[in-house]
This record gives C-alpha cells, structure tokens and sequence, in this order.
C-alpha cells in the first residue's frame, strides 16, 4: 500500500504557522525570535550590556548597563529597527526604547 501525500495535506510548518494565526501569537513568536537572536544580530559585546528586552505595543524596550551604548545605539535607532523588522519579514517594531 503506497501512502501518497494528497495536494490538499499542508506540511507541519504550514499548519502551525496557520494556528499560530488563528490564536494570534504568530507576532509573539516573531518577538520571541528577535529577542533570542539578539546576540546573533547585533554581536556578542552588545548583547552582554543587555540586561533585559521584552515589547509591548509594537514597541521594543531594551535595558543596557552601559551609557555610552545606550547612546550609541540611540542614534543608530532607526538601522536596529529596520534590521529586526527584515529578520521578521514584517513591520513588527515601530520604536525600541533604550532604558
């Protein structure tokens, strides 16, 4: 007996992908994504500053330990916010706040 995919069967990624949707936490794994990619993203000297990131309402807040990154990375704010949201694939962040 021969199993054949039928066209109408979607692979596994597609189906949680379509869950992930209907419950709405489709933008709560993207954040998730950002934030454990940061290191990868930004590289390892920022990402030890970093003490903690989390969003709310489209907005990234992220915690630095040190005043002169945190003041680097301001003025390079609108780059960050363009490079997070094209690992995305969508407009998921509209501002992140250093703190």
């Amino acid at each position: 007996m021969s199993l054949k995919r039928s066209s109408n069967q979607q692979n596994l990624k597609q189906a949680i992908d379509r869950l992930l949707e209907a419950y709405g936490l489709k933008d709560k794994m993207l954040q998730l994504d950002i934030i454990s990619s940061w290191e990868q993203l930004m590289g390892k000297a920022i990402a030890r500053r970093t003490r903690e990131m989390y969003f709310k309402d489209r907005i990234l807040y992220i915690s630095l330990d040190s005043s002169v990154l945190r003041e680097e990375l301001m003025m390079g704010k609108s780059k960050i916010i363009q490079l997070l949201n094209e690992k995305t694939g969508k407009e998921l962040i509209s501002d992140i706040i250093f703190k």
